[in-house]
């Protein structure tokens, strides 16, 4: 068997499956011939393959190098591991030196981005215009995760929130951290702070402020996606800004904010609480006003400053902070 075939429609040479595990055309022929005749020899081996015996031996050692021969021993000489077993071996083998190429491309693309900023700094930064271009930066963005997304999230609400709740679902799916800190404003809408719970659900690890300075989205720490325009009247555009002391100094400031943030999320069951009071106490966790919370309970002012009251005197809370602290050690929060 040789190590090309050809595609009989347009008559071309297709690659054979060994080039892809290292094994040349006449290495391949060589192994062929020690499969069928494993008595022949090197001499035999020889004939078999219309080459010389020192060409032969030569292929043989590469055979040996590559695990599909076995070494002479007391029974004989040499011999033919097990395909099934030798082969697998070699993909394995060839699957690690790939994932140890890709790591060493990106050390390079690194080195690379690097060499055209200093040539052409405003390659530090690109803009996106409409929602179409910025979707696109985000799937992109999110797609090139590795390690961790950030995401400051805050009001205004410019683009339809379904595309990017679908990539940070992937992303989570994908094993990729995510980190999220949600303005508490912006959550006195029921559908996002529905949204953002249904982050946490998934595996993200949201955190809340009463107010966030920016929408941004940090990815690994070297890329950035931040909007231009603060208002629908500005229409949609963002900048894109590429590894550089600006991503790092966006990734400093968020995880400052991280350590400030209030944890947002489900309440555990321990059947102290009743559900209703769950979603109270992360709603007030959330920092969100009293008119808020009363909104998304169904609730009158009156009947949810009753029901706090009632959590206060529960666990001996003689402020709603303390309420606070004393409900994240029961593990309420």
């Amino acid at each position: 068997m040789v190590n090309t075939a050809y595609d009989t429609a347009g008559q071309t040479p297709a690659a054979s499956p060994w080039a892809a595990v290292g094994v040349s055309a006449f290495d391949e022929l060589v192994y062929q011939a020690v499969l069928n005749q494993p008595d022949a020899g090197t001499a035999g081996w020889a004939l078999l393959t219309g080459a010389s015996p020192a060409r032969v031996r030569e292929a043989c050692n590469r055979l040996l190098a590559l695990g599909l021969l076995q070494p002479p021993d007391s029974m004989g000489g040499l011999r033919a591991v097990d395909p099934r077993v030798s082969i697998r071996g070699l993909i394995r083998r060839r699957e690690t030196e790939s994932e140890l190429l890709a790591a060493t491309a990106e050390e390079l693309a690194t080195a690379y981005e690097a060499g055209l900023l200093r040539e052409e700094p405003s390659r530090l930064v690109e803009v996106a215009s409409g929602e179409g271009a910025i979707a696109a930066r985000l799937e992109e963005m999110y797609a090139r995760a590795e390690h961790e997304v950030c995401l400051f999230d805050t009001p205004p609400y410019l683009a339809p929130a379904a595309p990017q709740v679908d990539l940070q679902a992937d992303l989570l799916s994908r094993g990729i951290v995510s980190r999220g800190i949600y303005a508490a404003t912006g959550l006195e809408d029921p559908k996002v702070l529905s949204r953002a719970l249904r982050m946490v659900e998934l595996g993200e690890r949201a955190r809340v402020l009463p107010s966030v300075p920016l929408k941004l989205l940090v990815v690994d720490g070297c890329r950035a996606l931040l909007p231009l325009t603060a208002s629908v009247a500005g229409g949609y555009c963002a900048v894109v800004v590429w590894h550089s002391a600006v991503t790092e100094a966006l990734q400093k400031l968020f995880d400052l904010a991280w350590q400030q943030a209030t944890p947002l999320g489900q309440a555990a069951d321990d059947g102290e609480l009743s559900e209703s009071e769950r979603t109270l106490i992360r709603l007030l966790a959330a920092g969100m006003k009293d008119e808020a919370v009363a909104r998304h309970l169904g609730v009158s002012l009156r009947t949810l400053r009753r029901r706090v009251s009632e959590l206060q005197e529960r666990l001996g809370a003689a402020s709603r902070f303390q309420l606070g602290v004393r409900a994240s050690q029961r593990g309420w929060l």
